[in-house]
């Protein structure tokens, strides 16, 4: 990702373990944090303060100086600016982030940029980078440490969205109230609370919304699976085939704006000689601002109701194994099934629309032609129709 003459890039751990981030500041101000017992009350306050001189701040203060990758991030990824010095590299920005999963936050364990490169704006794009992390992986929040000291980093957390989620008083020493150096945690909520309500409408796409409805499917895949996605091809190509339903597929809008989006196709099970019509959906995708909200649930809901009324007895997808079993999809070994290749796996799920749909016949399953037929030559040109944000790698990713 190019940004004014630099590049953001993922920095592989194997490289880049250990390396140490000189975390330096000078400060004139601080904020002052007291706590008071009054009778059955606790008072807390939070009052910005000026350093009678400047206070600096560096690695050489701890004996636990920060570095990338560190043993106890075990699940760390970074991303960052490399400047190359004939063979050797100089690390001049980074962004580290650690999923913390018994509570579904992400954590940014490390953020730096240089002093050379500092108010360019590249702090604000190594952090959107962890927001769209947390989109991604649909992670409530983000969370992180600073110091109330360092009222400069506050401020930019502020302006990011975050705010104060609490304070730890003696995580530096016994002594940090007295110093003014209090750990201050910090949050960012990810998702809106927004509730399905009267306003969203569930129904056909007119050609009209072929490109709405590809921007919403790209905008929901970008950088989910791979850098980049090939599911806005997809629907566009599928729409051109004999395997497309269109009288089954789905768009969810609010207002004026498509918000979630669910596509059938016709697809096959071969045992032997004998050969059986099923379903297959896919895409089916919400766009980030709006997951969460149960709109993936509905357009399930409504057209698996509506694919029982067209007679149809079973529906096989290629999905996340995490979300789809709590709408009824069991792995296609429950119903004697595999890929064409002869394999299962927990993403390769199917759902009966009518009992022993899927049992009652097992075999192969044998996708449509054109969820196969995805150059990446003809996916880039489509792209460039849009206005997506940079391909970035990410952890979730499947390559």
């Amino acid at each position: 990702m190019e940004f004014k003459g630099y590049t953001i890039i993922h920095l592989p751990k194997e490289k880049w373990q250990g390396t140490k981030i000189p975390m330096r500041y000078t400060t004139e101000e601080y904020y002052d944090i007291s706590m008071k017992k009054e009778k059955d009350t606790y008072k807390i306050e939070m009052r910005k303060c000026k350093f009678n001189e400047p206070v600096t701040h560096s690695p050489e203060e701890y004996d636990f100086p920060d570095r990338l990758y560190q043993p106890h991030w075990e699940k760390a990824f970074a991303w960052g600016i490399v400047e190359r010095h004939g063979e050797k590299e100089e690390l001049l920005a980074c962004i580290e982030t650690c999923p913390e999963e018994w509570s579904n936050r992400l954590m940014v364990t490390e953020l730096w940029v240089h002093e050379k490169l500092r108010r360019q704006g590249i702090a604000h794009t190594l952090m959107a980078i962890a927001k769209e992390q947390a989109i991604l992986e649909h992670r409530r929040a983000i969370i992180l440490e600073t110091q109330s000291c360092n009222v400069g980093a506050i401020h930019f957390y502020q302006q990011e969205g975050f705010e104060p989620i609490g304070f730890d008083s003696c995580c530096y020493s016994n002594c940090d109230l007295e110093r003014k150096e209090v750990r201050i945690n910090m949050g960012y909520f990810t998702r809106k609370n927004q509730k399905i309500t009267e306003t969203l409408v569930i129904r056909k796409e007119t050609k009209a919304e072929y490109h709405k409805t590809e921007e919403v499917v790209l905008r929901a895949f970008w950088n989910k699976y791979r850098m980049g996605c090939n599911e806005h091809l997809l629907v566009h190509k599928m729409r051109n085939t004999d395997v497309y339903l269109p009288e089954l597929s789905r768009i969810a809008v609010v207002g004026d704006e498509i918000v979630g989006v669910i596509c059938f196709a016709k697809a096959k099970l071969k045992k032997g000689d004998k050969v059986k019509e099923v379903l297959m959906f896919g895409p089916l995708c919400v766009v980030p601002e709006w997951q969460g909200c149960g709109v993936g649930s509905l357009l399930i809901k409504e057209t698996c109701s509506i694919a029982k009324d067209l007679g149809y007895e079973g529906i096989i997808i290629f999905g996340e194994p995490d979300y789809y079993p709590r709408h009824g999809f069991k792995t296609c070994d429950c119903f004697g099934i595999t890929t064409e290749e002869g394999k299962n796996f927990d993403a390769f799920m199917g759902m009966e629309l009518v009992e022993g749909g899927l049992s009652g016949f097992g075999g192969k399953f044998i996708e449509p032609e054109v969820f196969k037929d995805l150059p990446e030559k003809e996916n880039e040109e489509l792209t460039k129709l849009f206005y997506p944000t940079a391909m970035k790698k990410f952890p979730c990713q499947w390559d």
